[in-house]
């Protein structure tokens, strides 16, 4: 009797789909060249994993490296078409989500008007926290227009890829607020993510929501406070977030996720996982870095 089981197109595509969408960040490609081999449908797998693709990368603020400058493929500077606008060096440019590639690139006039300004001394700001605190990541200042109301949105990726010692780590920084004088609302969420896959496969993902209010009264004073707010917010997530997982004890660990194995019945030895050299954190009475990019998980 045959094992083989035969699915419709349609069931295919489900598979694909949803097991595609499941990728962490940092291993799309390779759970799309695991299917490619499964599905043995090269045609089937581009066609449905384009779309998805081009989810994954703008949800995670994927960096491309064009012309020795980093940009930042979101949903915010996306103008159709597969093309996204990096608004430091003002050109749009055309990216194939499932090769990487970058091609047709077209430069911009943009009207140096009092959004402009705001926006470049947020981004200068910005990119100097960044590089002092992710030292894999990148930021970029967004300029949106909302029910003729100006919105600048700011967004902020980290993430320390290690396929090679068996974990991935990204970080992600979303902040919105209007242009409006005097007092303005500031929302903002952050996401980390890590996913560990040596002794075990496990998952974490975290996200924080933050609501404040900034004075509004020049660019200069808002990129200042604006800053400030970012790193004091990181900062209370960071520490939160390694006090939550020290909160893990053995004891916790063991009565949680202790089961045997399906294949070879034993148990999984969490106390030798726990004391794994690549699974540490520690928490210092200073200044925690503001990234956990910075730490070891």
């Amino acid at each position: 009797m045959s094992n083989k089981c035969d699915l419709s197109k349609e069931e295919k595509e489900w598979v694909i789909c949803h097991l595609l969408y499941q990728a962490p960040p940092g291993e799309f490609y390779r759970v799309f060249e695991d299917l490619c081999i499964l599905v043995q449908d090269d045609d089937l797998m581009r066609q449905e994993a384009a779309q998805v693709c081009a989810h994954h990368n703008k949800n995670n603020f994927t960096l491309v490296r064009i012309k020795g400058t980093n940009v930042l493929v979101t949903r915010y500077n996306d103008v159709g078409g597969n093309s996204f606008f990096d608004p430091k060096n003002k050109f749009s440019f055309k990216f194939d989500h499932l090769s990487g590639i970058s091609n047709k690139f077209q430069l911009h006039r943009v009207a140096w008007d009092e959004t402009e300004l705001w926006r470049t001394a947020l981004n200068s700001a910005l990119k100097a926290y960044v590089n002092s605190h992710f030292p894999s990541g990148d930021c970029s200042v967004f300029r949106k227009k909302l029910k003729n109301r100006q919105i600048i949105v700011v967004c902020i990726v980290g993430h320390q890829y290690k396929q090679l010692g068996f974990w991935n780590c990204p970080w992600k920084g979303e902040w919105t607020f209007s242009q409006i004088p005097v007092i303005t609302q500031v929302t903002g969420a952050i996401h980390m993510q890590v996913h560990y896959f040596k002794d075990a496969n496990l998952h974490m993902t975290i996200c924080k929501t933050v609501e404040e209010t900034l004075h509004v009264i020049d660019p200069a004073q808002l990129a200042i406070d604006f800053v400030k707010l970012i790193k004091t917010e990181d900062n209370k997530f960071h520490i939160a977030m390694l006090e939550n997982f020290q909160a893990l004890t053995n004891e916790i660990w063991r009565k949680i996720l202790q089961r045997q194995l399906p294949v070879t019945r034993t148990v999984i030895n969490w106390n030798k996982l726990l004391t794994n050299q690549s699974m540490k954190a520690n928490i210092s009475s200073c200044e925690v870095p503001l990234s956990v990019l910075k730490c070891t998980v």
